[in-house]
């Protein structure tokens, strides 16, 4: 060992040359390297999956504070990313239009709601906060435009119509509920046809707001009752169906019969 010792401090003198400090570590065979735990590989694969399930979608959840704080240049935010360029620009366009009434129309859309949050209150949060602090509910002559703000949620498809206090006599809150939960969201049950649904929401708000009648509701298409010709079971239980076929049956057999006998003689 001490041979060993002489051997290994003259090389690294050698490498190292004069002034060199060379240290000798020494590691003994007896000492296990260290290894993998058993489980961990086992652990490691049930916890990947619920981390890439669950992970994403904590983080897509969308409450005030995921909002801009103030109106963003666009009139429509779409955050949940469901509508194309053409469709984006023709619902801005519908938007655009509402600044004649003096009147800041906005759609949102929003992927997934925070825990606990409903649509309904993101919405009014959101009107409150995007309101201009110094609006007043007697109206915007010369002032700052009052807001209306869509809020449609794509997972859910539902939607929210708010406004600011200075709409209410000309847009009562029935009016909005109704056009979020008919106008906007019938569209939305019937497919992804976002653009159709802003659009026909933000036109019948448009008619009313400029003096009209309401448009109403939309028609809901009645579904046609196709007529059978299949007997239901209460009109076969009435029938007279089955002694024919008795009677019937009993025929068959006998006037054979008979014409044989007659003709066997």
């Amino acid at each position: 060992m001490a041979d060993e010792g002489r051997t290994a401090a003259a090389a690294g003198g050698r490498l190292g040359g004069p002034g060199c400090v060379s240290v000798l570590v020494s590691v003994s065979s007896s000492v296990p390297l260290s290894r993998p735990v058993p489980g961990a590989a086992a652990l490691l694969g049930l916890l990947l999956p619920l981390l890439l399930l669950f992970g994403p979608a904590a983080g897509l959840a969308v409450s005030l504070k995921n909002l801009p704080a103030v109106p963003p240049a666009s009139p429509v935010l779409d955050s949940a990313d469901v509508l194309s360029r053409a469709a984006r620009l023709d619902i801005e366009k519908e938007l655009e239009s509402f600044r004649a009434d003096h009147v800041d129309a906005r759609l949102v859309t929003v992927n997934r709601l925070d825990y606990g949050l409903a649509l309904d209150t993101l919405a009014t949060q959101l009107v409150q906060a995007w309101s201009p602090s110094d609006s007043s509910d007697a109206g915007p002559p010369g002032g700052s435009d009052s807001l209306l703000l869509l809020l449609i949620d794509s997972q859910n498809k539902a939607a929210a119509v708010a406004a600011s206090p200075a709409l209410q006599s000309q847009l009562p809150e029935a009016l909005l509920r109704s056009t979020a939960r008919t106008t906007i969201s019938g569209q939305l049950r019937q497919g992804d046809r976002y653009r159709q649904a802003a659009i026909d929401g933000l036109e019948r708000l448009a008619v009313v707001l400029r003096g009209g009648d309401d448009p109403g509701e939309p028609a809901v298409a009645e579904e046609s009752v196709v007529v059978s010709n299949v007997p239901s079971r209460e009109e076969t239980a009435e029938s007279n169906a089955f002694t024919w076929v008795v009677v019937l049956l009993i025929v068959g057999s006998v006037v054979p019969m008979l014409t044989w006998w007659v003709f066997s003689r």
